[in-house]
C-alpha cells in the first residue's frame, strides 16, 4: 500500500510507517505547494495530511479511487471536506486526546506570560533598558481568585479548567449545550464575556463559529480583561481585536494561533501588551510523536486491516 505523507514528522514516526507502507515522504518542514500536493496525492491509498493542507473534491480527484483513508496530522479538520471524503468511501481520521494535556499547559503559560508581563519583561531586558527593582516596578496580576471563561469545553478546555482550578480560578464555561456532568458554572456567551478576567478559546472552527469574537463581543469584555487563543485563528477578528487593544478596552492578548496564518496581523506585532507563538500547542516531541502514531495505527486499521479506527471523524450521515 502507497501512503503519501506531506511533511516532515519526528523520526520515529516516519520508521513506523516505512514498516508498514511505500512511503511518497516530503523531507520538509515547509508545506508543499498546491500543484505538490495534487501531484504527491495521484494514486495513493493512504494520505498523512497536515492543517494546512486542504483536502476537498480537487484533491480527491486528483487521488484517485484508490485513496481510501486521510489521516489528518492534528485534532481539529476543519482543512478537510469530511464529506467529500465520505461520498467517496474515504475514512477521515484526527488525533484527539494525545494532545490535550500540551495544548492546556500551553493555555495557562500564556495565560501567565501575558498578566505577569514575562514576555513584556524579556523585551525591556533584551533593549537594555535601564532598571532597578522597586515595589511598583512592572507589576502583574496573580490567577488566584480570578475567573476564566471558557468558550467551548471540551476535551482541551476541561483540562485547563483543571489546570486553572489547581491555581486558584473560579472557572465558568459557554456552549450551546451546557455540561451536567462538570463542577462549573454555565454561562451565556454574552455574561461570560461580560464577567470573565480571562477568555480563552476552546472551540472547533466551523462556520458558525469563524469570528465568534469580533468587535461586539469584544466590546462586552472588562477592559482588564485579556483574551487567549489556542484553538483557530479564524474563530477571532484579528483586525477588531487590533481595535480593542490599541483602544485599551481590553487589558491583553495572548495568541498560538492566526486568522490568515503563518501570517500574523502587522498591528499585534507593534503592541507590547500581546504574546504571540507559532502554534505550539502541541508542540512537545512526545506529543507530535502520539499524534503520529495515532495516524499510523488509521491507516494500519484502514488498509492493512479493513476496519475503521476508533479516531474517525464523524460525518453528516452518521449523527
Amino acid at each position: 500500500m502507497e501512503v503519501y505523507v506531506t511533511r516532515r514528522v519526528p523520526e520515529r514516526v516516519r520508521e513506523e510507517l516505512e514498516a508498514s507502507f511505500h512511503l511518497r515522504y516530503r523531507d520538509s518542514e515547509q508545506p508543499p505547494t498546491r500543484s505538490e500536493l495534487l501531484s504527491g496525492v495521484a494514486g495513493v491509498d493512504g494520505l498523512v495530511t497536515m492543517l494546512t493542507d486542504r483536502v476537498d473534491d480537487e484533491l480527491l480527484d486528483a487521488a484517485g479511487p484508490s485513496l481510501r483513508v486521510v489521516a489528518n496530522y492534528a485534532v481539529g479538520y476543519d482543512n478537510v471536506d469530511v464529506e467529500a471524503c465520505a461520498r467517496r468511501g474515504i475514512v477521515v481520521t484526527n488525533t484527539p486526546d494525545v494532545l490535550t494535556r500540551a495544548t492546556a499547559e500551553l493555555t495557562i503559560a500564556l495565560v501567565l506570560a501575558l498578566l505577569r508581563r514575562i514576555v513584556e519583561g524579556d523585551r525591556f531586558l533584551r533593549r537594555r533598558e535601564p532598571w532597578i527593582w522597586a515595589p511598583t516596578f512592572m507589576l502583574g496580576i496573580g490567577l488566584e481568585g480570578r475567573r476564566l471563561g471558557l468558550v467551548g469545553l471540551g476535551r482541551i478546555g476541561l483540562e485547563v479548567a483543571r489546570l486553572a482550578s489547581a491555581l486558584g480560578m473560579e472557572v465558568a464555561y459557554a456552549t450551546r449545550t451546557p455540561r451536567c456532568d462538570v463542577p462549573y458554572e454555565a454561562l451565556s456567551l454574552r455574561d461570560l464575556l461580560a464577567h470573565a478576567d480571562v477568555v480563552s478559546i476552546h472551540t472547533p472552527l466551523t462556520q458558525e463559529t469563524h469570528h465568534l469574537i469580533g468587535a461586539p463581543e469584544l466590546a462586552l469584555m472588562r477592559p482588564t480583561a485579556i483574551l487567549v487563543n489556542t484553538a483557530r485563528g479564524p474563530v477571532v477578528d484579528e483586525e477588531a481585536l487590533a481595535d480593542a487593544l490599541e483602544a485599551k478596552t481590553i487589558a491583553g492578548a495572548a495568541l498560538d494561533v492566526f486568522e490568515r496564518e503563518p501570517e500574523v496581523c502587522a498591528r499585534l506585532l507593534a503592541l507590547e501588551n500581546v504574546v504571540l507563538c507559532p502554534h505550539l500547542g502541541s508542540a512537545t516531541l512526545e506529543t507530535r510523536e502520539a499524534m503520529g502514531m495515532l495516524c499510523v495505527s488509521a491507516l494500519r486499521e484502514v488498509l492493512l486491516e479493513g476496519r475503521t479506527p476508533a479516531n474517525a471523524v464523524p460525518t453528516q450521515s452518521s449523527h
